[in-house]
């Protein structure tokens, strides 16, 4: 059988958030330890060009949940981009999940053909649901949460790829 969209969306997004979590609460508890101020964490960035952590955080929750919503037709929730500390994240990460976990797969399903377009400033690109997905919404995902995983490292949290990779489905 092969794959659905549902399966290449929802539940990729809904694992790599839970995989998040779980390194915010490394980076949190390796905060702690070392008597770090947390914003020295949640304001780190790879480069002086790129976002922070926390804005990393932000942009995995609403690429997932905007990924989704342009699939199904179910708004997605808005959210101000205001955290100022891991508990807030948390809650964003926990608030994201439940959008996509409210999401019925049915409405996920059937988008493969479904056009989309995206409206940035300079250009407007517009992709069949299918091409969206696999070309920019899974890939914006992917690139956030390996940047967030990238700063706490950086940083000194003892991760490694298995904490990257999560859990095994079983």
């Amino acid at each position: 059988m092969p794959l659905s969209m549902y399966q290449i969306s929802v539940p990729a997004f809904v694992r790599g958030l839970k995989v998040l979590s779980d390194l915010l609460k490394k980076g949190e508890e390796f905060a702690e330890e070392q008597g770090m101020i947390p914003d020295v964490l949640f304001n780190a960035s790879l480069a002086a060009d790129m976002m922070p952590l926390s804005a990393q955080v932000q942009h995995a929750c609403d690429t997932a949940k905007m990924s989704v919503a342009r699939l199904s037709g179910v708004k997605a929730p808005s959210m101000e981009d205001n955290e100022a500390t891991f508990q807030q994240l948390q809650e964003r990460i926990a608030a994201t999940l439940a959008y996509l976990e409210s999401v019925g797969r049915e409405l996920v399903e059937q988008s493969e053909s479904k056009e989309i377009t995206l409206n940035w400033e300079a250009i407007q690109p517009t992709f069949s649901g299918a091409d969206y997905q696999i070309s920019f919404g899974l890939p914006n995902f992917y690139f956030h949460l390996v940047t967030a995983y990238g700063i706490l490292r950086s940083q000194g949290v003892d991760i490694g790829k298995i904490d990257y990779l999560g859990p095994y489905p079983q």
